[in-house]
């Protein structure tokens, strides 16, 4: 099915070759697997998100046990006259008069940007089974909300088949606007047009786990043919990075190895060896800075995080105005030796207007890193929950494209660890209060601090 059939509004049903619905060549003989219905609206041009707040008064009894459990949902109504789940509020239990929490909602997703469009709204006592009982249902419209907590937003609970059946019946209930706020929706380019900075620094593992850089079995080997995963890593995240930093000079750091003259081991050392001045032009500078380190200093170990996001914490602490976001990429092998100081060290940092991305290369298994990613559970340390999950990992080899195609799989590679970057400095923005008119129009390095200006 092409994309211009579900936009024309027509409905296709692909079938199987047994003929009947289903997946195309997937379908079971002689069952009917059903049919999927595609529609299409396009969406409004509008960027305001509402806030809202309800409550509800003398709604219906439904447990025999104890009162309602009610919570709401809200519909969209489509073009062609359906509905379309937006929202949920969560449930309060055990009463009859529940005022639900506040929550926010894009008007695009709410009604599409038409003030006069109806919202449905139905309201159900919860049930453990899942099998909740409909208390009754009302209908609104943005336009009737934006009036804010008035007369004109307080609605009768109707249930259709109860008025039919009770003559005396009135409602079974009713549900107030207790507030009603709207702001504009910002995004990452708005952010960006308004002059704020992506800083971005690179932390390379040279741990001996790599494996000997001379030998061709080493995840560090520099084959004159072809880049290795450590470079290919690097220049796939790092070449869509760079168009976001005015002068495209990025300090690039290593851990795990031990340092000449006097070999002793560190977690945060410069590439280039200039401990004044770590940056390197590009990412051609990056990676003539990474070679050259594989010359001169000796993989060793363990796998310390901690002290690289550390590191460019700091930096990130002295500019919290939004003027400047601090990205940084950390290429790994294999197992963390820091885990719990590391943990902390992320703790600390979701406060503070910076990323973190973790590329695993190799077959090392990488379960510690999925937990560190936070996508399902939102890391913590020391009873202390992060205030936002701003770490993304992703294991190179899940991008290695079978034909040996390495262009292809630098570019689902960085599609995917920059996925989150735009939300992630977004939420950081909104936690803050900070709006892209209020960055100050200076914010190049020379303006402020750049990570590793000191080591």
């Amino acid at each position: 099915m092409s994309l211009s059939v579900v936009l024309d509004g027509k409905i296709e049903r692909i079938k199987d070759n047994s003929g009947h619905p289903g997946d195309r060549g997937r379908g079971i003989p002689g069952k009917k697997c059903g049919a999927i219905i595609l529609t299409a609206e396009e969406l409004g041009n509008c960027r305001d998100c509402v806030t809202m707040q309800f409550c509800a008064n003398k709604l219906d009894k439904k447990d025999f046990f104890g009162r309602s459990d009610p919570f709401m949902v809200f519909y969209r109504s489509n073009e062609d006259g359906t509905f379309t789940i937006c929202h949920k509020t969560e449930v309060v239990k055990n009463t009859l008069n529940p005022v639900w929490k506040p929550f926010s909602i894009p008007v695009r997703a709410l009604c599409n940007g038409d003030y006069d469009r109806s919202i449905k709204v139905e309201i159900y006592d919860w049930d453990r089974d899942g099998s909740h009982d409909f208390i009754g249902e009302f209908t609104t419209s943005y336009r009737e909300l934006s009036r804010g907590q008035s007369q004109f937003n307080v609605y009768e609970v109707v249930n259709a088949k109860k008025k039919i059946k009770k003559r005396r019946y009135i409602n079974s209930g009713t549900v107030t606007l207790l507030s009603f706020s709207v702001e504009a929706e910002h995004t990452f380019l708005d952010y960006i047009k308004a002059g704020t900075q992506i800083h971005f620094t690179v932390a390379i593992d040279f741990t001996a786990s790599n494996g000997n850089p001379s030998q061709s079995t080493s995840l560090h080997y520099m084959n004159p043919y072809q880049m290795n995963a450590y470079a290919m890593a690097l220049k796939a995240v790092g070449e869509i990075i760079q168009d976001y930093d005015s002068d495209k000079m990025f300090p690039a750091l290593g851990f795990g190895a031990k340092l000449p003259p006097d070999g002793r081991v560190s977690h945060e050392f410069p590439l280039n060896g200039n401990v004044d001045n770590p940056y390197c032009n590009g990412m051609e500078g990056i990676l003539e800075a990474y070679h050259q380190s594989l010359k001169t200093v000796q993989l060793y170990g363990p796998t310390n995080f901690a002290p690289v996001i550390n590191h460019v914490a700091r930096y990130a602490a002295a500019v919290e105005d939004g003027s400047q976001y601090f990205v940084l990429l950390i290429i790994t092998d294999g197992v963390i030796s820091d885990m719990a100081q590391t943990k902390e060290a992320i703790v600390n940092a979701a406060k503070l207007p910076m990323s973190i991305i973790i590329v695993g290369v190799g077959q090392a298994e990488f379960d510690a890193m999925v937990e560190l990613d936070g996508d399902d559970i939102r890391i913590s340390s020391r009873g202390k929950l992060a205030e936002r999950d701003i770490v993304q990992f992703v294991p190179f080899r899940d991008y290695m494209d079978r034909t040996g195609n390495h262009v292809l799989s630098m570019a689902r590679l960085a599609k995917d660890v920059l996925a989150e970057i735009p939300d992630q400095l977004i939420s950081y923005m909104k936690s803050r209060g900070i709006k892209p008119n209020q960055t100050p129009p200076d914010c190049s390095p020379e303006a402020g601090l750049s990570p590793t200006s000191t080591i």
